[in-house]
């Protein structure tokens, strides 16, 4: 009976990861120098709302972006872009954009991911799993990271749209969308499956990567691992706030500032 209720729950993670990813002609903004870029609309609240399509955006690295990308980026009024990688990845691989976007960079917590991922080498099977759940359970520099980042979008002009991304546009940039959708009112459930349509929005570029890693003596399990993401990754994330403060609405409005005022406002900016 264990094996069938956790093979059922296994299926349900699928499908309704599958059903996100099943509207991607809408949602997925292909580039030829990006990946994982994608809109954030559509996706409906627990009160009937949805989320308006056109607004925000979610991404991997924007440095390679070509000049026919960036056209895109300019007739969607993608004209704000909030950087949540550290100062050296930034340094090392800078965004590409139009010219007056305003660009912002979020590095709290990140400048030390370097040398973290050099410890990956030593890591094998299924250390990975851990290795990201520790990643995860780390809540110490959100506020600093993404209260900057829900500023930015509480004060987007009405007819502008924002991008906000990392180098993968997984971990740090699916919290940020996990924080947002959350503050929206839309469902744990919707939230958990943007989430883990990376690994479809990925697929080919972690393909590439998994050679890459396996090049530089990283077990292939492990490089699985880092490449893609869980449920129990995101699951715990959540877990440490509620642990820490009681709930995420509490964190959202102590930490990230969200008091029941802005919450007004980014409904009545992002949904319909």
């Amino acid at each position: 009976m264990k094996k069938t209720a956790l093979i059922f729950a296994l299926i349900l993670v699928v499908s309704g990861a599958m059903a996100q990813v099943a509207d991607s002609t809408q949602r997925h903004v292909v580039l030829k120098g990006a990946a994982n870029f994608r809109d954030l609309g559509g996706y409906q609240t627990t009160d009937g709302h949805h989320v308006k399509w056109g607004e925000i955006y979610r991404s991997a690295d924007i440095s390679k972006l070509t000049d026919s990308d960036l056209v895109v980026l300019k007739n969607r009024n993608i004209n704000y872009d909030v950087d949540l990688r550290g100062h050296q990845e930034a340094q090392q691989a800078p965004d590409r954009l139009n010219p007056g976007m305003d660009y912002i960079l979020l590095p709290a917590g990140s400048d030390g991911l370097n040398n973290w991922m050099k410890s990956i080498t030593k890591v094998k099977g299924s250390g990975g799993d851990s290795l990201m759940i520790i990643f995860y359970s780390n809540i110490d520099s959100l506020a600093l990271r993404y209260k900057p980042f829900f500023d930015k979008l509480l004060a987007l002009p009405q007819g502008q749209a924002l991008v906000f991304h990392c180098t993968a546009g997984k971990d740090r940039t699916g919290i940020g969308a996990a924080l947002l959708l959350y503050s929206l009112g839309v469902p744990y459930e919707t939230i958990v499956n943007d989430f883990l349509a990376t690994n479809y929005y990925r697929k080919g570029v972690n393909a590439k990567m998994t050679g890459q890693m396996a090049a530089m003596h990283i077990d292939p399990e492990v490089a699985k691992t880092m490449l893609s993401v869980k449920k129990e990754d995101l699951d715990a994330t959540f877990s440490a706030i509620t642990k820490r403060y009681g709930s995420v609405d509490i964190y959202l409005k102590t930490q990230i500032g969200l008091d029941d005022e802005k919450i007004a406002l980014l409904k009545k900016k992002f949904l319909e």
